[in-house]
């Protein structure tokens, strides 16, 4: 049963910060990392994993060493809901795919071994509707770990009792009319 209401203290998001790095960390470095006991860990993270706050493990591949040498974003225009998930569900070089708002109706990110093979992709999802491709150049943020919600607004806040002041530039000050003349 998932819990969204779970409370995530300093320890819990320590947990997820080095779980989301290292994921196959053994229990008992993962204790000596955050401070805590083999047992006190490993009671954490159930509680986390029935929480569904972690929402299960997995290895991270890298799409160029399995031959795939193009990944690409699809936008797909606005068609009928089940075709979509069922031609995503045929098509294997679909790694992502969501539904979104705006004008476009879907986004996925494919991977692909080269150009014919991304027109292939592509020319599958056209007959459904009207796609605009973008190929990945360069990823500069991909799987980043995840902070609570509630320890990333504690950080923009002001602690207890501070007020919260605005710094002004200092003003321009107009030349004194004796400095002008000289």
């Amino acid at each position: 049963m998932i819990n969204s209401q779970i409370e995530i203290d300093t320890y819990d998001t320590r947990i997820l910060a080095e779980l989301q790095n290292d994921a196959r960390i053994s229990m008992s470095e993962l204790g000596r990392r955050v401070h805590l006991s083999q047992p006190a860990v490993v009671e954490r993270v159930k509680k986390l994993e029935l929480s569904g706050v972690i929402a299960g493990y997995r290895a991270v591949l890298n799409p160029s060493a399995l031959g795939y040498g193009i990944r690409a974003m699809v936008r797909v225009g606005r068609a009928d809901f089940a075709s979509v998930v069922k031609r995503i569900e045929q098509t294997p070089e679909v790694i992502s795919a969501f539904n979104v708002t705006g004008e476009d109706s879907w986004i996925l990110e494919i991977a692909v071994q080269d150009v014919p093979h991304l027109d292939d992709v592509v020319s599958k999802f056209c007959l459904l509707a009207q796609t605009s491709t973008c190929i990945i150049l360069k990823s500069v943020r991909e799987n980043h770990a995840l902070q609570s919600v509630n320890l990333i607004r504690a950080k923009a806040l002001p602690p207890d009792g501070a007020k919260s002041e605005r710094k002004r530039a200092p003003a321009l000050r107009k030349p004194a009319r004796s400095a002008m003349k000289k």
